[in-house]
């Protein structure tokens, strides 16, 4: 039988993976605006953590609205909207400022009533087990998603407490193509394949890792970013135990959590896209900013952009879309 003329072809439906990755997620701003600007925009988004954040954005269409905001953010703005409870039952943080205003900024549709398929992963805490969101408010399923083991507290959702997804499925390919996704393009910021390799450096102040200064862009002010006061806190309540061992100084304790939190995700997600892989892997280059970097945004987002652009050809092939046509 003679195969269909191209022209005939019925349309694929797109779809894109989000991965986790905290504040380098924001890269997924810049991986939408790009492939928007190449007239590629996709039909199914499924995100996970970050990715669910970004994702949800861009199903409200307020892609934009969400880069201006994030990129305006300072170290005050983003400690208000963490909302950090020390004695906050499961976490430091509870995050309902942030998604209250995300809700009256955006607005707060059920998933069901988006104009593109969507869902977010989180993980049943109790059970271990992947759970995809699919209904229901919108902002709640991406607060189940961005619960953060150890940082922002878990949510209770239908009878069963939910964290953060990436524990099981930090780029939900598998999600997309379950959702009718024929091409998958999955966006992957917190691979160690980007890693530059650099070694680890000890301060010579004694300083606490991630305790640099930043402008504080509303007041002048320098101010210490959001993983360093967090670091200081914690590392003056071990300062006693700590005191006790003598040779160098090694990883701080959020330090440690970020880094443990990459590794994991990295060999969670080589595991499950071995079995589930998408048609085009994209790997921002921002390995060097930390999880909770949220002032380097910008970064971020020319991160995410240059990362389409490098992979123009490879998209254009997984699309099927001749040569000249992708802008």
């Amino acid at each position: 039988m003679r195969a269909p003329h191209p022209a005939l072809r019925p349309p694929q439906t797109v779809g894109i993976a989000l991965g986790a990755g905290s504040a380098r997620g924001i890269a997924h701003i810049g991986v939408l605006q790009e492939l928007r600007d190449m007239g590629i925009e996709p039909q199914v988004i499924c995100g996970c953590s970050m990715g669910a954040l970004v994702g949800a954005s861009y199903a409200t269409g307020h892609l934009d609205a969400l880069e201006t905001w994030v990129t305006q953010l300072n170290t005050r703005d983003i400690l208000r909207y963490m909302g950090i409870r020390l004695l906050a039952q499961g976490g430091v943080a509870e995050a309902n400022a942030l998604i209250a205003y995300l809700s009256e900024t955006f607005g707060n549709p059920n998933i069901e009533d988006l104009p593109v398929s969507f869902a977010t992963v989180a993980t049943d805490f109790y059970a271990g087990k992947e759970t995809w969101l699919e209904r229901g408010l919108l902002w709640d399923a991406v607060r189940a998603s961005i619960a953060i083991p150890g940082l922002i507290t878990p949510v209770a959702w239908r009878g069963r407490w939910l964290v953060d997804g990436a524990l099981v499925n930090p780029v939900p390919v598998s999600v997309c193509r379950a959702l009718g996704a024929d091409i998958v393009i999955a966006v992957n910021p917190c691979s160690l394949m980007r890693s530059s390799g650099a070694q680890i450096q000890l301060a010579e102040d004694d300083a606490a890792p991630g305790s640099e200064i930043i402008e504080d862009a509303s007041t002048g002010a320098g101010n210490q970013n959001l993983l360093g006061r967090l670091g200081n806190a914690l590392r003056g309540a071990t300062d006693p135990i700590r005191q006790l061992w003598s040779g160098r100084q090694g990883p701080g304790t959020l330090e440690v959590m970020q880094g443990a939190i990459t590794i994991m995700q990295d060999r969670i997600t080589r595991s499950r896209l071995a079995g589930e892989p998408p048609d085009v892997m994209l790997l921002p280059h921002v390995n060097h900013i930390g999880l909770l970097e949220y002032h380097r945004a910008d970064e971020a987002i020319a991160a995410g952009r240059a990362c389409v652009r490098q992979s123009a050809d490879a998209i254009r092939h997984a699309l099927d879309i001749p040569v000249g046509v992708i802008r």
